[in-house]
């Protein structure tokens, strides 16, 4: 579908509206430690149809793959409003009612005068242990020039003989974070560089000199190039470069209508040794509809599921975090969007790693597990419109519990209570159109 990418922000458009770019209740479930279902047998005896079953879905803790940075959102005073002090709170605790992030991204202002603007956001986060990352849209108007690029007469860019310097306005952004409470993860050299009718273009070439020359004298771990889709043009230059290459820390991008079948890059799984691989913004599947919208908002969980498993990223950074489409409605409360980020932010927490496991082990059914602080977590998001008896089956566990939290179209990450595990195995009806967290120690 269409994918419109010009919602309102505060009088600044997010993106040019001549630009559009291609995107792509049920009832309680019963856990049991066995491999039958309870409440089958007594379906049958009263003649009501029995929940289908799906073939196991194995979980691997040994077998491990990407270490998780964390599941974050964007704040950007200047364009959506500040969160208050209370909404800094739901975004990032991770108790009930929380979302649980652990990533705040937050943008450079090009003028130093705007540097305090997202400061009280992200001394709060980095109080609560959530790791903070900034990105430019544009450098100091001084050392921007215009240029034609096609039939934009106005294009911005970066003058060459300005590169040195611009390097060090982000270090000073940097220091003055650090000066003040905030240590930055990590810098981004710009925000959607190939999408930039708003803001300032990079090439390729441009963004490989820039990394090559001047990025390794940035205080902080360098984040390029975000793309705005991911687009290969422009990460492949620089994990072909060894010496641009060199001064990136994490090939950061944005997945604004890229298809599934795109996620997984076996180029960075070739040369990215060392380098980390996150998704640093994005809206799914609009930014029109209202995040309470059910089972819309399931989208999202499978959106996640895909980055995690076939992207293999280890960072999912949302758009605004409180927006009438975000995770946080402007009231302040979790919506059904948030709610999905939630069952994997509150439970996979920075320094789990990714196991393997049966991705889809029925139609509809989408499983990842992690492992962290002496758990197993497994997040299944069932997008069908019947519930399903899902088995659970953990490789050389020794777990005896088993947590649940659920989310339908009636409740956001309900808890659902504690069962036993038998011989590493659990059973769960996964209700329709629902997504559920499990904690396995």
């Amino acid at each position: 579908m269409t994918q419109s990418r010009n919602e309102p922000v505060s009088g600044e458009r997010r993106a040019p509206s001549r630009r559009a770019v291609l995107a792509t209740m049920g009832a309680l479930p019963v856990l049991t430690a066995a491999a039958s279902v309870v409440g089958a047998s007594d379906a049958a005896a009263s003649g009501a149809a029995a929940v289908p079953a799906a073939a196991a879905a194995v979980v691997d803790p040994s077998a491990t793959r990407q270490t998780i940075r964390g599941f974050g959102g964007m704040s950007h005073a200047a364009w959506a409003g500040d969160l208050t002090a209370a909404q800094r709170d739901t975004a990032f605790g991770t108790g009930d009612g929380r979302l649980g992030f652990s990533l705040l991204r937050i943008p450079v202002p090009e003028d130093r005068a705007n540097w305090s603007r997202d400061l009280a956001t992200a001394k709060r986060a980095a109080e609560l242990g959530v790791s903070v990352i900034a990105s430019p849209w544009n450098p100091p108007a001084s050392m921007a020039e215009t240029f034609v690029r096609g039939s934009q007469t106005n294009a911005r860019r970066l003058r060459y003989d300005m590169y040195g310097a611009y390097a060090q306005h982000l270090n000073d952004f940097t220091t003055y974070l650090r000066n003040n409470g905030v240590n930055l993860y990590g810098i981004s050299v710009q925000n959607e560089p190939d999408y930039a009718y708003d803001w300032t273009w990079w090439t390729p070439t441009e963004m490989v000199r820039f990394l090559r020359e001047n990025a390794g004298s940035i205080g902080t771990r360098v984040i390029a190039p975000e793309s705005f889709q991911y687009l290969r043009s422009t990460t492949d230059p620089i994990l072909n470069d060894p010496a641009a290459l060199a001064n990136v820390d994490v090939i950061g991008t944005h997945l604004y209508g890229t298809p599934f079948a795109n996620f997984p890059y076996p180029l960075f799984q070739q040369k990215g040794a060392g380098k980390e691989l996150w998704m640093t913004e994005v809206y799914y599947p609009n930014s029109t509809d209202s995040a309470d919208l059910w089972p819309q908002a399931l989208d999202v969980g499978e959106h996640l599921h895909h980055a995690m498993v076939e992207g293999g990223f280890q960072a999912y950074i949302w758009w605004y975090i409180r927006r009438s489409y975000g995770p946080m409605r402007e009231d302040g409360n979790i919506s059904k969007r948030g709610a999905m980020m939630a069952h994997f932010a509150r439970f996979v927490r920075p320094g789990y790693v990714r196991v393997e496991a049966t991705a889809q082990p029925a139609s509809n059914v989408y499983v990842s597990a992690y492992r962290g602080d002496g758990s197993t977590v497994v997040v299944a998001v069932n997008k069908a419109t019947a519930a399903v008896s899902q088995q659970f089956t953990l490789a050389n566990s020794t777990a005896s519990t088993v947590s649940s939290w659920l989310t339908d179209a009636s409740r956001n990450v309900a808890p659902q209570g504690t069962t036993g595990v038998s011989n590493g195995s659990f059973t769960v009806s996964l209700p329709a159109r629902s997504a559920m967290t499990f904690v396995v120690r």
